[in-house]
């Protein structure tokens, strides 16, 4: 409500918006009056600039017009989710008094409130991405996560001991909304468009657990895994509140509380799922990511789980075993095809479920409720024949509900309407009473026809006939001149000039009954409609289990069946620490090429832990480190790998240093941004982390560039000891072998054919010779004069910094031999003093490399 509003400058029903907005003064208001939501005030300019929506005026206050604008109730959805996409939370005030009895203004009140994190409507939700509202709250360096999708019920907490770690869960999660505390401090944080500071009392971590008990109906959290986590009870509770103030209804299908604990999952940090491209590519897309590749989940909420395991891939190796062990075997006599034939007709019953127990289920959800569950008992039969453990698990899991789909079938018109509002759900023959009901208004005419030719008969009055208008209701209409031989029972109801008008005991009562048969047909029908949700509710957490089960069900088929597409091959786990990879493909850059991928090994282990990756731009470095990584990845969801073979230890942690961007908004350059992830990941790796380094160093001067390369990949390869993939332009670490056994150098094979080349894409032993970087430049389209430009240029540098300042013999010749550092060291004793400075010298060599020369 704007400051200095005077009420009584306003009508009743106008103060009546004004006291219900000061109480909802961070959300709009959509207040409802007859057929629209309307807005006013700030309201409804700030409304009229995200909806494109016309600002019209109603009234005025202090003189001034009053801002409105308003939509149409049965299109609010459209509106609603046009507005959560931009972060904003709406205040729904519907009208709940009788029009008919009420005094003044008809009493509202707001019903609910939507916001970004706690939507379950389906019209406001992507169906294959989870919708999550996450709190955190946080002491010194600790912080507390508590983690809910309303959609679906899944509720869990963490605590993380740092800012990179709650970054990294961030970007994993990318929730909808954030609650944080006022006193928070978080200008670090990523830009988050539902974000939310609360009072810092609302994370009041006793309430919170008195709270939490109290919702699940236990004394303590102990059983949950959850006990002796208070900030991410404080935050749990912060959350559970704030979900319950919006939607001022119980929460049933929030059952339990999981604890997220960190050390089962392999971390990733927010670099590296950027740079993997999980299931968004690096301009913001979905498609070339590897879910575009490997979902073909039947199901929406199973490819849901299947993005939720990408990001939060498992160390668990009993659990990832147990998951490939399922793959094999849906594989086998092709078990997964039928499987995924009756999956197809399953709808999402997460989210059905949700809003079954939020009782805001619209009459298709429990159509296909009702599908979903006739096709329950053919799943069981199909699963019986695959003998593995966790699939008998799975189908264990997954009952049978002929009860509850014989009650939808029957209770369920075949092609319900989008909403119950209007009615036409409910089945006929499933209600005697609602029958009657509807029978008494859709037989009215025939009534009133048989009632006109009965009276007409008995009266012998042939003027006579039964009407109705919605003024007067039902009459008998009878001519002035017969109108004084009425029946006595006959009640003067209208005079007009040239007819009486009657009623009559008979047609009073019909009219009673049929004018109020629609309304109370449809009074009738809600209240069924309610019955139903009523007896749904009572096996929600049967239903809830089934419908994870089904979830599990369905990705581990869809695995399958792309393990068997795409010719994956089964990982296998070990205890020696080592990556041991033949053949190993990237299925992204596969699925794009018209030609046969060029497949590579990779072999690391306790002895050779480092390779140091030369090659030309183009040559496939970047590809050949991605590759490594997803099929780690994929191998620690419990999938099958893109490879001919594939051995691996459990790692830890997953990073990556690729590409190069500048942070504009937090004010960092290329080189920040490529200095701060190098920090991160030699702070963090261990010797169970996969590393993937490209081309560290190139954002400064090629001197301070090499400095940081050389420090980095000795730090990994002598100090860390992670398996690491070390890409670099910089051939002066091709010399690091020779002091660090545990590293190796490897290049990406290229051929060349007078000016032309050719990549070959094939990994090869040994560092590479030459960048290639002119004819890159030609293949990259750039104008022949400029090539041409850049070829004279080389020659001239070739020449006035390599050949005047270095002399002919002597340890020169080590230099053009072989490029080390060790080589130049010895080549500058002898620079001679009259020509270029050593440093100047060097500097001559490096951009000559950089161009191409040896």
């Amino acid at each position: 409500m704007n400051a200095g509003i005077d009420l009584a400058q306003h009508t009743p029903m106008m103060q009546q918006y004004l006291k219900i907005k000061a109480q909802h003064p961070q959300e709009l208001l959509f207040y409802r009056m007859g057929d629209f939501y309307e807005l006013f005030f700030d309201d409804a300019k700030r409304a009229s600039d995200l909806l494109d929506i016309t600002l019209t005026a109603r009234g005025k206050s202090g003189g001034n017009p009053i801002p409105m604008c308003g939509v149409p109730y049965h299109a609010a959805e459209g509106y609603l989710a046009r507005l959560v996409k931009y972060g904003v939370s709406v205040a729904i005030c519907e009208q709940v008094g009788d029009p008919a009895t009420s005094k003044g203004p008809v009493e509202r009140k707001v019903a609910r409130i939507v916001t970004p994190g706690t939507l379950s409507d389906e019209a406001l939700l992507d169906e294959r991405r989870d919708n999550l509202l996450v709190a955190c709250c946080r002491q010194e360096n600790t912080f507390g996560l508590a983690v809910l999708d309303m959609s679906s019920g899944r509720f869990s907490v963490s605590e993380l001991t740092n800012e990179p770690a709650l970054l990294s869960e961030l970007q994993r999660l990318r929730p909808a909304e954030l609650l944080i505390p006022e006193d928070f401090g978080g200008e670090w944080l990523p830009d988050i468009p539902g974000r939310r500071a609360l009072p810092p009392w609302d994370f009041d971590s006793e309430s919170a657990l008195r709270l939490l008990c109290s919702h699940f109906q236990v004394q303590d959290l102990a059983g949950f895994g959850c006990d002796g986590l208070p900030l991410a009870t404080a935050a749990a509770g912060c959350l559970l509140q704030y979900v319950k103030d919006t939607q001022r209804c119980e929460l049933p299908h929030i059952r339990r509380l999981q604890h997220d604990a960190c050390e089962r999952a392999v971390a990733m940090d927010a670099a590296t799922r950027r740079n993997l491209e999980l299931d968004t590519n690096l301009s913001g897309g979905t498609d070339n990511t590897l879910a575009s590749v490997i979902d073909r989940c039947q199901t929406a909420m199973g490819s849901r789980l299947l993005k939720r395991w990408l990001h939060r891939p498992l160390r668990d190796r009993v659990v990832l075993e147990a998951r490939r062990n399922s793959i094999a075997a849906l594989i086998q006599d092709y078990h997964f095809e039928s499987i995924r034939e009756q999956l197809k007709a399953i709808g999402d019953l997460e989210r059905i479920l949700a809003r079954v127990a939020l009782r805001s289920a619209r009459p298709r959800d429990l159509s296909r409720l009702q599908g979903s569950l006739a096709i329950l008992p053919t799943l069981q039969q199909l699963l019986a024949a695959i003998p593995t453990e966790h699939i008998r698990g799975i189908a264990a899991d997954i009952s049978s509900f002929p009860t509850l789909a014989e009650l939808l079938q029957t209770a369920i018109i075949d092609n319900p309407p989008v909403v119950i509002r209007d009615g036409g759900v409910i089945a006929p023959g499933y209600d005697a009473e609602l029958d009657e009901l509807r029978s008494l208004s859709s037989d009215a005419g025939e009534f009133l026809v048989a009632m006109e030719q009965r009276e007409k008969e008995r009266t012998g009055l042939s003027s006579l006939k039964v009407g109705y208008n919605r003024v007067h209701g039902y009459y008998i209409e009878i001519s002035r001149t017969q109108a004084e031989n009425a029946p006595t029972e006959y009640i003067r109801r209208q005079t007009l000039k040239n007819a009486e008008r009657f009623i009559t005991p008979e047609l009073k009562e019909f009219e009673d009954r049929a004018l109020s048969s629609k309304s109370r047909a449809l009074a009738r029908e809600k209240a069924l409609y309610e019955a139903l949700l009523d007896r749904l509710n009572e096996h929600l957490g049967a239903l809830q289990l089934s419908a994870h089960a089904l979830c599990e069900l369905d990705v581990l088929s869809n695995l399958a069946e792309r393990a068997l597409q795409l010719d994956f091959c089964e990982p296998e786990f070990t205890d020696s620490g080592c990556i041991d990879i033949e053949q190993g493909r990237h299925p992204v850059v596969e699925s794009v090429l018209d030609e046969p991928f060029i497949a590579n090994d990779l072999n690391l282990d306790r002895r050779r832990r480092t390779l140091i990756i030369t090659g030309p731009n183009m040559g496939g470095k970047s590809t050949y480190m991605r590759q490594t990584a997803l099929i780690v990845l994929l191998a620690h969801i419990g999938s099958f790998v893109p490879a001919k073979r594939a051995k691996l230890s459990v790692v830890d942690q997953i990073f990556t240093r690729i590409g190069s961007s500048d942070d504009l908004a937090g004010g960092r350059s290329t080189f920040m941004v490529e200095m701060t992830e190098t920090a991160n990941i030699l702070h963090n790796a261990t010797q169970n982390s996969l590393v993937l380094m490209d081309e560290i160093g190139r954002g400064t001067s090629t001197f301070d560039g090499l400095s940081l390369a050389w420090a980095s990949a000795i730090e990994l390869a002598d100090k860390v000891k992670a398996f690491t993939l070390f890409a670099t332009h910089y051939f002066e670490l091709t010399v690091l072998p020779e002091t660090y056994p545990c590293a190796a150098n490897v290049h990406l094979g290229v051929r060349e054919f007078k000016d032309h080349v050719v990549f070959l894409h094939r990994l090869e032993e040994g560092p590479a010779n030459r960048s290639y970087g002119l004819q890159v430049a030609k293949l990259a389209g750039m104008p022949e004069k400029v090539i041409s430009a850049a070829r004279s240029k080389l020659n001239e540098l070739e020449q006035q910094a390599i050949a005047p300042v270095i002399k002919t013999s002597g340890p020169q010749a080590d230099l053009f031999a072989s490029p080390t550092l060790s080589a130049v060291d010895e080549a500058l004793a002898d620079i001679d003093p009259d020509a270029l400075t050593p440093r100047q010298a060097l500097e001559a060599l490096y951009q000559l490399k950089e161009l191409g020369d040896k």
